[in-house]
């Protein structure tokens, strides 16, 4: 049987309305010496941090990094109509109509609160907290540590990474934290957690990094640092530090009813944004142009490609960068920029924290053979979105496909009638584990096009029982890669 995952109900951690987050990565990376006094008012962390051993530190590390950690406050004020009124009875109100001929719909009024959390990163009010944690919000509200209050402006938000910076003025200099390299986090290692959990106020958890590089499902960029420090609603945006009291990390999100599974922004991500918010208030990102996946087993078989690592170019936008540059369907970009890539999830992160603009060269294996390529990266603007039984000729592979009639193509809206509309897929087959559904159309065997069901089943036979056979499948707007076994 094909293996599904269980569906995971993530929730972002702060007080409010279910808000989905979308991640993404970019640009020049920046340090601390953005912000000015780095050098002057930074929260004192004793020589010996880094050979702390618990529990004995966990109490001084606190100590010399709260004083950084904020509470924050946001008031949403949300307008809707006077309702409609009904008697008792069920029926609408008899006067109803005379009130609203009089007096139309009396607009009402609500304000909403919600909570999160924050950390101070330069001594003149520069605040990192999550983009969710303050979008929408009329009014936000600072919170230090030693009770002050103070009102807050929005720098720059990117909703991508879900991240925001945010500013106050509190006519002194504050203490902040200071960056840490969330990179060299170890899996086992200990990490503490500062936040306003439920409104409590500066409250401290710790635990272990439990894994790093977590895909979530929040978007093509999730690379969360997964942990066991207890983070809940009105954490978010809080820090994560090391046991050197450094940020490795930006609470974000949890499994809603999940215990000890917590989730942050890797303090990396924040740093390569960092500079673009405060300049710009928004973050510019590079753009390939191509829609990509993973490299199974069997299409690293099929495609030659050696080490069995890198991601599979499954199709490029018209007129795109990778398109004008050459890339095809097919390639697989194992190099970008001269830096290796691992798998699917590592590519969006390179190509957008480059500057758009810049060439660079990305190594591809074609048909078996390493190829150089010269690209253009662009800005992007928002990856343009594409258009979202009859015989069994699989034997064995538990498909059925069809050809595209002109009824059919009509039907189902399909301009290209080259290709087979795949009917059913058999409960437990070779197809449905590979991924096939039902309305899909191949377009592609082994690299070779498809017209109809008479080429389908000439391609198939070509091959020989116990190789992989790939398959270029339009499912929707997108374009995919499927390997199946012909047994």
């Amino acid at each position: 049987m094909m293996k599904r995952s269980k569906v995971v109900v993530l929730v972002l951690a702060a007080v409010g309305a279910g808000l989905l987050f979308s991640v993404a990565f970019n640009l020049s990376p920046i340090t601390n010496a953005l912000f000015v006094g780095q050098s002057e008012k930074a929260v004192n962390v004793s020589s010996t941090a880094a050979g702390r051993m618990l529990p004995v530190d966990i109490p001084s590390l606190v100590k010399e990094v709260s004083s950084g950690v904020v509470s924050i406050t946001t008031t949403q004020v949300v307008r809707f109509n006077q309702p409609r009124t009904r008697s008792p009875f069920g029926q609408q109100d008899p006067f109803e109509d005379f009130y609203h001929r009089f007096f139309g719909n009396v607009p009402r009024e609500q304000k909403r609160k919600s909570l999160g959390s924050g950390f101070i990163v330069s001594d003149d009010g520069y605040i990192l907290t999550n983009n969710h944690v303050v979008e929408k919000a009329d009014e936000i509200l600072v919170s230090l540590l030693d009770k002050e209050d103070f009102k807050a402006e929005v720098i720059g938000t990117d909703p991508k990474t879900d991240i925001a910076l945010i500013k106050i003025k509190a006519g002194k200099k504050l203490p902040f934290l200071r960056l840490g390299d969330s990179e060299r986090l170890e899996i086992g290692e200990w990490v503490v957690a500062i936040g306003n959990p439920y409104g409590l106020g500066h409250t401290v958890t710790a635990g272990i990094v439990s894994a790093k590089g977590r895909i979530i499902g929040a978007g093509p960029y999730d690379d969360f640092i997964q942990t066991d420090a207890s983070i809940n609603f009105g954490n978010s945006g809080g820090p994560l530090f090391n046991l050197g009291g450094e940020v490795v990390g930006i609470n974000t999100a949890i499994i809603q009813g999940g215990q000890g599974i917590g989730f942050a922004t890797p303090i990396h991500l924040a740093k390569t944004v960092l500079g673009q918010l405060k300049e710009k208030g928004k973050v510019t990102r590079g753009w390939l142009g191509v829609y990509i996946q993973r490299l199974t087993p069997e299409m690293a078989e099929t495609l030659s490609v050696p080490g069995k690592k890198g991601a599979v170019v499954a199709d490029v936008t018209k007129d795109g960068p990778a398109e004008k540059a050459g890339l095809r369907s097919g390639d697989v970009i194992v190099s970008f920029d001269g830096k290796a890539v691992g798998d699917e999830h590592e590519l969006p992160n390179l190509v957008a924290s480059t500057k758009p603009g810049r060439t660079i060269e990305i190594k591809v294996i074609r048909e078996g053979k390493d190829m150089t390529i010269p690209v253009t990266i662009a800005e992007m603007e928002g990856e343009p979105s594409r258009r979202a039984g009859g015989p069994d000729l699989t034997k064995g592979m538990g498909l059925t496909v069809q050809d595209i009639t002109p009824e059919v193509a009509r039907h189902m809206e399909i301009e290209n009638r080259k290709g087979v509309l795949v009917s059913s897929v058999e409960s437990g087959s070779p197809a449905e584990e590979a991924g096939f559904q039902e309305g899909d159309i191949v377009r592609q065997i082994n690299r070779q096009p498809v017209s109809g069901t008479a080429e389908f089943q000439k391609q198939v036979k070509k091959i020989k029982g116990g190789k992989s056979i790939l398959f270029l499948v339009e499912r929707g707007d997108a374009r995919l890669f499927l390997a199946v076994k012909n047994r």
